[in-house]
């Protein structure tokens, strides 16, 4: 890798390999071309790898954001040929094989590998992510856990009926595995941990509803795993509201089938919407994804490739792979390999083939699903694959033991530590004044 001005003043970077994301994708790419000691570039504009599999933990304070996260110099530091560069790229001159960084410096590039992932889609009501976050960051996690925090203590000081009742009253729009693990948390949090410690909040009183436009929850798993699970969140006092599209959201308020409900918290978990750097190199599908061939190449060139959630990759029928975590880790891994060889030895491109590890889906203590294709799980068993499977994900060793000690002592004592409140999102809760408090 160089690094030069050119007669503006332009700082221009040169690199045989130039990957846009650290993600799970953008990680293992890195690796392989790293071990092979082939010049690569990584830019992120966050300096860690987060592990979004368990971040619902982190905004329900389970965990805190270091279990999640690793800094991914930290991961690729062995690797002297692999350089990260902390910054975002604004643009993608394909043709060029030049990419440009918010700085206004220029990457020069012979391979360009697309992961940048995803964030939040509002369908059509971006207006709405202020007043029901997503959960896709570090940041977003702490926002939520915060304000569900403040919520509670707003709740323990409060005289007036129905502004309680609207305070212990949470929200979660969207029903896939991140919505039944948030609501399945919040339960534990509120039900088990907090009745404890707090004196005017009756636990009976938590109302969380799961709201999904969908017939069922849990689509992708089988309808009768679904039916396991609502049964599951039933019982722990959960309202489950299917074939119910939105229809507004307010600072305080939802309405959805014509019905207005006040409610303390929201949180968004019904959409993702891919980078907007997936179109500058591709054609894209419906939704936004990269379209790319079985060999993970954007038609049309011979050194452009995307990965993860930006990619429309077809599976062997030829339709496209969900956006999962595996399925990233996968195509890092082979892409990463078969750059190497390429790169080195002038061998064709293979064809990617994605194999499920599985799905599965925590409901909550002692009860969770997993689904791999005729190997079918529930109940305390698919819970305990649930947790390894996630401790294996992991990246780093410290992790993975931080993770499965903190498990375990919150199995065994039902208790919460990460239970922190941003500073600025205190005072705010603490200045409120008003029929709502006694202060």
């Amino acid at each position: 890798m160089t690094r030069r001005q050119d007669q503006g003043g332009t700082a221009t970077w040169t690199t045989e390999v130039l990957v846009i994301g650290g993600g799970f994708a953008g990680l293992e790419v890195g690796r392989a071309l790293g071990r092979a000691g082939i010049p690569t570039m990584i830019v992120d504009r966050r300096n860690h790898h987060l592990f979004q599999p368990l971040l619902y933990q982190v905004a329900t304070a389970a965990l805190s954001a270091a279990d999640v996260a690793e800094p991914v110099r930290k991961i690729l530091r062995r690797y002297r040929s692999v350089q990260v560069i902390l910054g975002e790229v604004e643009q993608i001159d394909a043709t060029l094989c030049r990419a440009r960084l918010g700085g206004g410096e220029v990457i020069s590039y012979r391979h360009l590998v697309l992961a940048p992932g995803s964030g939040h889609s509002y369908f059509g009501h971006d207006d709405w992510a202020a007043h029901a976050p997503g959960l896709k960051t570090i940041e977003d996690a702490r926002s939520i856990r915060s304000r569900l925090l403040v919520a509670f203590e707003r709740a323990e000081r409060c005289t007036d009926p129905e502004e309680k009742r609207r305070l212990l009253t949470f929200a979660i729009i969207g029903a896939g595995p991140t919505g039944v693990e948030l609501a399945g948390s919040i339960s534990e949090l509120g039900r088990l941990t907090l009745a404890r410690e707090f004196r005017t909040i009756d636990p009976a009183s938590i109302r969380i509803m799961l709201i999904e436009a969908g017939p069922r929850i849990l689509s992708g798993f089988p309808e009768e795993m679904a039916d396991y699970a609502r049964d599951r969140l039933a019982r722990r006092g959960i309202e489950i509201r299917t074939k119910t599209p939105v229809e507004h959201i307010g600072p305080e308020q939802i309405r959805m089938a014509g019905q207005s409900i006040d409610v303390g918290l929201i949180i968004w978990a019904a959409g993702v919407r891919p980078s907007p750097l997936a179109a500058q190199v591709a054609e894209t599908d419906r939704g936004g994804r990269a379209v790319v061939d079985a060999r993970l190449l954007v038609p049309g060139f011979s050194n452009v490739f995307v990965l993860g959630d930006a990619a429309a990759c077809p599976d062997a029928e030829g339709n496209p792979l969900p956006g999962l975590a595996q399925v990233a880790q996968q195509q890092g891994r082979h892409l990463g390999r078969a750059l190497v060889a390429h790169i080195r030895d002038n061998r064709p491109l293979p064809e990617f083939r994605y194999r499920s590890r599985g799905n599965t889906a925590i409901i909550g203590r002692h009860a969770a699903v997993f689904d791999h294709h005729r190997f079918k799980l529930r109940g305390w068993i698919a819970w305990l694959a649930w947790a390894l499977i996630h401790v294996y994900l992991l990246v780093g060793f410290q992790n993975r033991v931080l993770v499965s000690t903190q498990w375990l002592w919150r199995y065994l004592t039902e208790d919460r530590g990460a239970r922190v409140i941003d500073g600025e999102v205190a005072e705010k809760a603490a200045l409120q004044k008003g029929p709502s408090s006694d202060a």
